[in-house]
């Protein structure tokens, strides 16, 4: 089913104000987990059981392998996980318009199929060191690298965001910091940065939000170093401040925290993006570097550096709209969808 054109992305100027994010242990944008949950503990998608079993899998099967378990197991994702429909819906409904039961269906599966592979590649890479194609414009890239600079990577839960975080590591012998949101499961957080210390080395750390107290302090001190700080910018973090901007011209919440570090640091957000082309071929888009202003109004600062990531956004998912993996309503309530034609 073709889609038609991405629309230009318009954009209201972002409230210029940092105000309370979620609480502390909530997740904002995790799929609703309800009584499921509690009765399945580990065995819930979230749970430990389904991150180790999936990691397994991708060990031992032939890539041939890889692709029947992706169909078997996206069609029997697709008529268990209800809410995590139901958003996907809401979700695209927002990007792509109104559609009627059979587009809507089509939608979802055709998202919850491209999440299936590349959270399986992702799996090929860490556990089976398989091969990736990936498309890049390397002098752009190199010309990211000043010589003891550093930066803030900033993306978005979008085609498969680890590939682009791993590469200033393995690529450009560069410290890279990644800061995840918490998993709703601890054994499964745990399990996927165990992971993620193998695979990375010393040169690829990974760091889930506010672990300790000293974190800010920590990923400062690797910016002025030269070293790299990835955050993903799409969803607000527990107990963090938020902007409110707009997508799709609706209101927004975006993370304050990765502008306010780059304003700290007084090193630039580059909104890197990286989209699933085929079988273990990624394609990365480098957009234009933000500077981050630093006038005597440093909530203005920030937000309005959020409101050109929202753009940056916008861009993105409209680029690939079934690789934005947001299972979780954010946009809860009666609404009308633009259409688009």
């Amino acid at each position: 089913m073709g889609l038609p054109p991405p629309p230009e992305p318009r954009h209201e100027t972002p409230v210029a104000r940092a105000e309370p994010g979620p609480r502390a242990g909530e997740l904002p944008h995790a799929p609703e987990m309800g009584r499921a949950r509690q009765l399945l503990g580990r065995f819930h998608v979230t749970g430990a059981f389904w991150f180790r079993f999936h990691a397994w899998g991708m060990s031992i099967l032939s890539k041939r392998g890889v692709g029947v378990a992706v169909a078997v197991f996206t069609t029997l994702f697709f008529f268990c996980l209800l809410n995590i429909r139901r958003a996907i819906a809401r979700n695209l409904e927002v990007v792509l318009g109104p559609g009627g039961f059979l587009r809507r269906q089509a939608r979802i599966y055709r998202t919850m199929w491209t999440f299936a592979w590349c959270l399986s590649e992702r799996y090929e890479r860490l556990v089976a060191e398989r091969t990736f194609r990936i498309d890049i414009d390397l002098p752009r890239w190199r010309s990211l690298f000043a010589p003891g600079g550093g930066f803030v990577m900033v993306t978005a839960h979008l085609g498969n965001f680890e590939v682009g975080s791993m590469l200033p590591a393995f690529e450009e012998d560069r410290q890279v910091h990644v800061v995840r949101e918490k998993e709703a499961d601890p054994e499964a957080q745990a399990f996927v940065q165990e992971l993620l210390r193998r695979a990375g080395g010393t040169r690829y750390v990974t760091h889930f939000e506010g672990e300790h107290e000293l974190q800010g302090v920590e990923l400062l001190n690797a910016l002025h170093d030269g070293g790299i700080v990835g955050v993903q910018g799409d969803r607000p973090r527990s107990g963090g401040r938020i902007v409110t901007s707009t997508l799709f011209g609706r209101p927004f919440p975006l993370p304050a925290g990765p502008a306010a570090l780059a304003r700290a640091a007084e090193v630039p957000l580059v909104p890197i993006f990286v989209f699933r082309s085929g079988r273990l071929h990624y394609r990365v888009e480098i957009r234009d570097p933000i500077a981050v202003a630093r006038t005597g109004d440093r909530q203005r600062d920030v937000a309005e550096a959020m409101g050109r990531v929202a753009a940056e956004l916008e861009w993105a998912i409209c680029q690939e709209p079934h690789q934005w993996f947001c299972f979780r309503d954010v946009w809860p309530g009666p609404r009308r969808s633009r259409s688009r034609s």
